[in-house]
């Protein structure tokens, strides 16, 4: 299996770019995000899932490993292939797509071309607390203070939610604080 392709660009189409690696040219389907990261070099290292198929194998390339494990869990849900995998991931980030996930958030998944309501329904479902939680928050005193709520007892939306709405309130440096508002916020 490959796992990672390093090499000169030889051609970039959108969603897909041609690695030239030791005189061979591996065509790697890639998010549009990756694509843009990659930009004007001239060289290129991307992290790399390899699909064997009965008629040959495919090659899917990310810029990241979090980029990378959000699709191994995506093509993971029943009825979300490597296609849908990556046009999701070219339209989120993988902390976006955590944070939708948390909260729920179905309208902004069915914005994704491709993505239907009952695929995105089921991606909801089946990555829940899958996807790094942390990552959903935006930042340490956020995750720490959700993570807090969760283990309270509260769902990763709740306390998510919570965060987010007391946030404003305070000075955001403390997260005693931020957690003493939240439980009250959740109370209410």
């Amino acid at each position: 299996m490959i796992g990672r392709l390093e090499g000169r660009i030889h051609r970039i189409d959108p969603g897909r770019v041609i690695v030239d690696v030791g005189g061979v040219g591996y065509l790697v389907s890639t998010t549009l995000r990756a694509i843009q990261n990659l930009g004007d070099a001239e060289c290129a290292a991307l992290l790399i899932h390899t699909r064997v198929k009965d008629d040959g194998i495919e090659l899917y390339g990310f810029s990241g490993a979090d980029e990378l494990q959000a699709f191994e869990r995506l093509i993971a849900v029943a009825g979300v292939g490597p296609r849908i995998a990556l046009a999701v991931l070219s339209s989120l980030a993988p902390d976006e797509l955590a944070s939708v996930v948390a909260t729920g958030d179905l309208a902004r998944l069915t914005m994704t071309p491709g993505v239907g309501r009952k695929t995105a329904q089921r991606i909801l479902l089946e990555l829940k607390g899958k996807l790094r939680a942390a990552a959903t928050t935006g930042g340490d005193l956020r995750g720490d203070a959700a993570s807090a709520l969760v283990n309270l007892g509260y769902r990763q939306a709740q306390a998510v939610q919570a965060v987010e709405a007391v946030m404003t309130e305070t000075s955001g440096e403390d997260v005693g604080e931020v957690l003493r508002l939240a439980l009250q916020y959740l109370t209410k």
